[in-house]
C-alpha cells in the first residue's frame, strides 16, 4: 500500500472515531437520534423513529430537525422543498437509508 492510502486510510478511521465522539456528546445533550425509518413503495421515507420511541411523520421531522431537537440530521433546501439528510460523517451504518425499518 502506498504512504498516500495509509494516510487516507488513516483519516477516515480517525474521523469516524470523532464522528462516534460527537455522536455521544450530542446524545448527553437531550436531542433525539432517529434511529429507524419507514419508506414507501419508492423507497422515499415517509416516517422516523427516535430514539425514545416517538414516531414522527416527515414534515414533523423536518419540523423538528429545524428546531435543533434531532441529532444528526441536516435540513437542506433543493427541488423546491425541504429535504431530511443524515450529516455527512463518514459513518454509512448511520445514514437514514441505512436505517432498520419500523
Amino acid at each position: 500500500m502506498s504512504d498516500f492510502e495509509q494516510i487516507y486510510k488513516q483519516y477516515k478511521a480517525d474521523g469516524e472515531q470523532q464522528a462516534a465522539q460527537e455522536s455521544q456528546k450530542l446524545s448527553n445533550e437531550g436531542q433525539e437520534e432517529i434511529v429507524a425509518v419507514r419508506k414507501n413503495e419508492d423507497g422515499d421515507i415517509i416516517a422516523v423513529q427516535t430514539n425514545n420511541g416517538r414516531e414522527l411523520d416527515y414534515v414533523s421531522a423536518l419540523d423538528e430537525a429545524k428546531q435543533g431537537h434531532l441529532a444528526h440530521v441536516d435540513v437542506f433546501h433543493k427541488y423546491g422543498r425541504d429535504i431530511l439528510r443524515s450529516e455527512p460523517d463518514g459513518i454509512k451504518s448511520n445514514n437514514l437509508d441505512n436505517l432498520p425499518p419500523f
